[in-house]
């Protein structure tokens, strides 16, 4: 019984220690692997191209998590993108707004619609998928209307600072992310929301019977993911300088799969935003490797789902196990 129990013990350790370190093997391996591939991969401008590409997934990854940890999905992530690109483009340039207020009334917006995703589950008890998917489709359909599919440009050049810009050799959409992504580690970590969502996500039940109340914790968190799929919204706007329909699309799977790569179980309760950080790096690795070996976008578009499936499965077996 008892080598039984050492058995186990270490096979849960393992898992831990895999959970914690292995997405950093991967990491390390992916980037040995292309700068062998191809010469120009480890360029400073590279890298630095590669980091300012993958910013805006990692904004949104950090709200994206959130919701994983309770046991969610926000598939709307992409569409909120899309229709901030949209809003804020349209409130510039056609109704002529100071593009602060013009930015603040689609962040407001976009956690509005967080809001009422968390509000949806928590009250009429659907299914997140079935909310968010919901929710991208309207969400994706008001955005065609506002524009009616065409791109909105001529905006201010003092806005393209937000995508454009740089702090010393740092690009800002960098130096947004890490501050975001600091902002989640800290709550996660220091704050007792932090850890009111580990609570929830492994066991509603018992968190409410703790006395927590979860239908204002699924508010908090779908309106974090909402907000700042928002943020990343502005930083894509500003980087194109031009709203289009097809800012978004996509882009919650893209995350999703940052999210879980980065040890985010789909299942709740497990998950720390450095490792998502990590996540979000193999994927820009990846593509931008891939790129540089001139790989097919459609053969990319297999590997990315691949990338996702295997995921997946090793997080299912890794639960499995641990039970």
């Amino acid at each position: 019984m008892n080598k039984a129990s050492s058995l186990n013990n270490a096979g849960n350790a393992g898992i831990a220690l895999a959970r914690q370190f292995g997405i950093y093997v991967v990491l390390l391996v992916l980037i040995i692997f292309f700068s062998i591939a191809s010469e120009n991969f480890l360029n400073s401008s590279n890298l630095l191209n590669v980091a300012r590409q993958v910013s805006m997934m990692g904004i949104a990854a950090v709200g994206f998590a959130f919701v994983l940890l309770l046991g969610g999905i926000d598939l709307s992530v992409g569409s909120v993108i899309t229709l901030v690109n949209i809003l804020a483009a349209w409130l510039m340039v056609n109704a002529g707004w100071n593009p602060v207020l013009a930015v603040t009334a689609a962040l407001l917006l976009s956690a509005a619609l967080g809001f009422s995703n968390g509000w949806i589950i928590a009250n009429i008890k659907m299914p997140p998928i079935i909310v968010t998917l919901a929710m991208l489709i309207i969400i994706e359909g008001v955005a065609y209307l506002i524009c009616d599919g065409l791109p909105i440009y001529g905006f201010p050049e003092s806005f393209a600072v937000i995508g454009q810009g740089y702090v010393g050799p740092i690009p800002i959409p960098v130096i947004i992310m890490i501050v975001i992504m600091a902002l989640g580690g800290f709550i996660l970590s220091k704050t007792f929301f932090g850890r009111y969502f580990y609570a929830v996500g492994g066991n509603e039940e018992a968190a409410k019977l703790s006395g927590i109340d979860v239908k204002k914790v699924k508010y908090l968190v779908y309106t974090l993911s909402g907000f700042f799929a928002g943020v990343a919204g502005i930083v894509i706007l500003s980087r194109t300088n031009s709203g289009q329909v097809l800012s978004g699309k996509g882009f919650e799977f893209d995350v999703l799969t940052a999210c879980v790569l980065g040890g985010v179980s789909v299942t709740g309760g497990v998950g720390k935003i450095s490792n998502v950080l990590a996540g979000v790096l193999i994927l820009g690795v990846l593509s931008n490797g891939l790129v540089l070996m001139d790989v097919s976008q459609f053969v990319q578009m297999v590997i990315k789902g691949a990338v996702l499936m295997i995921a997946v499965a090793l997080d299912c077996l890794q639960n499995r196990k641990s039970l």
